[in-house]
């Protein structure tokens, strides 16, 4: 786990609690249709495990949908050098296809993620890969839950020196609405089974409680995280992977 690739999780995918929550999107004719957001969080985690050594990240993201399901998104964030071999932003590339009947919602699409610069250091590495997911969600009232698989096959770019390391990782969510008020409950626990580049040591598991409360075009969040594994980061010694309270401030456009 020396690059600790350990990164988002938004809500479309689970990217970074605490993103903003979504404007109605901007009809751009024939069923295509667009929305963003952007936040500004005091510790970028993914996964459980902080990828700014516990500091402040920006973060942003656009997504193109069209009226048959089919979406496209572009996430970005900060990030410390150590995530990726000196590279300070991550840049995620998002395909997929969703569809709701009866309450209940299936995601499936493929994520890329890509590190610009991150071959500074060492001449042709590689530090980009991608991972399919699924989720399938159903909304209960208020409540709704969800459970997510994402699986990033054979691939250099997770080797951890045992050759092409694959990574699978299941998670569930809880949210709830309460009824009346613009404030929103959310809980997760994840499994990251390895090992890789994305696991500490053979796997580990991350969990979080949070609550978001939205004012206008602004979505407030906050968030305790927590994970049952250990990664000290390389420079200040931090404990990555240790429990914290994360704040969230972002706005949806």
């Amino acid at each position: 786990m020396t690059r600790t690739r350990f990164l988002l999780s938004l809500s479309l995918l689970g990217f970074a609690a605490g993103m903003a929550a979504p404007a109605a999107a901007s009809d751009l004719g024939n069923g295509f249709s667009i929305n963003g957001g952007a936040t500004l969080v005091t510790d970028y985690r993914f996964r459980g495990i902080s990828q700014t050594d516990r500091r402040f990240a920006l973060q942003g993201t656009f997504t193109l949908a069209h009226s048959s399901g089919f979406y496209a998104t572009i996430w970005g964030s900060s990030i410390d050098n150590y995530v990726a071999a000196e590279s300070d932003q991550e840049i995620d590339l998002i395909a997929g296809f969703h569809h709701t009947w009866n309450g209940t919602t299936l995601d499936v699409g493929v994520l890329y993620y890509y590190y610009p610069g991150a071959e500074a250091l060492i001449a042709g590495y590689d530090s980009d890969f991608f991972e399919p997911y699924a989720s399938i969600a159903h909304t209960f009232g208020p409540v709704t839950a969800k459970v997510t698989a994402n699986y990033a096959p054979s691939q250099s770019a997770l080797s951890v020196g045992n050759g092409n390391e694959d990574n699978l990782y299941l998670a569930g969510d809880l949210s709830a609405a309460i009824p009346s008020t613009s404030l929103t409950l959310s809980a997760h626990v994840g499994h990251s089974f390895g090992p890789s580049y994305l696991t500490i040591g053979n796997g580990y598991t991350d969990w979080n409680v949070g609550a978001t409360y939205a004012v206008g075009p602004l979505t407030l969040g906050v968030q305790y995280v927590d994970t049952d594994g250990t990664f000290i980061t390389p420079i200040t010694g931090r404990n990555a992977s240790g429990a914290g309270v994360v704040g969230s401030v972002g706005v949806a456009f």
